[in-house]
């Protein structure tokens, strides 16, 4: 039997990703498990005041991560149904995702930072507060 019935697994798409799907999918056997990336709105890094139409930008890269999310899912044999690339702000899309889909462990990513993001980065560190199921913050390696 699984430890855990259902794994989130909350990826930045970077090259560390791979890092950490090795280590839920170890954990996670025998568990169901979903794949997740969030992009902050434009709006968001670029600020509310720039007089453009960003949508298709927005477009491009919520295409260009589903595109990688979905090459990741097959790797590891997820259902294209339990992977969701969603706009918003990353610690609470997570949240929400977890509650929705009943998830019972978020696996995320850290980069082993300095000072107080030694032990964790601000997504790592707000998913851990603010959810009512077990957090995993795989530490990642840069350097693999």
């Amino acid at each position: 039997m699984a430890l855990y019935n259902h794994i989130l697994v909350a990826l930045d798409l970077t090259e560390e990703s791979t890092q950490i799907l090795e280590r839920a999918t170890r954990l996670g056997s025998g568990s169901r498990i979903s794949l997740m990336h969030v992009i902050e709105p434009l709006a968001y890094a670029y600020g509310g005041d720039i007089p453009m139409d960003l949508s298709e930008v927005q477009n491009q890269l919520q295409q260009q991560a589903t595109d990688q999310l979905t090459k990741l899912g097959r790797s590891i044999g997820v259902a294209p149904e339990d992977q969701y690339v969603v706009i918003g702000q990353p610690t609470s899309e997570i949240h929400r995702m977890a509650e929705e889909k009943n998830v019972d462990l978020i696996v995320v990513g850290s980069h082993g930072r300095q000072g107080l993001a030694l032990l964790l980065g601000s997504t790592a560190n707000g998913v851990l507060h603010g959810t009512k199921c077990d957090v995993l913050a795989v530490r990642v390696d840069q350097k693999k």
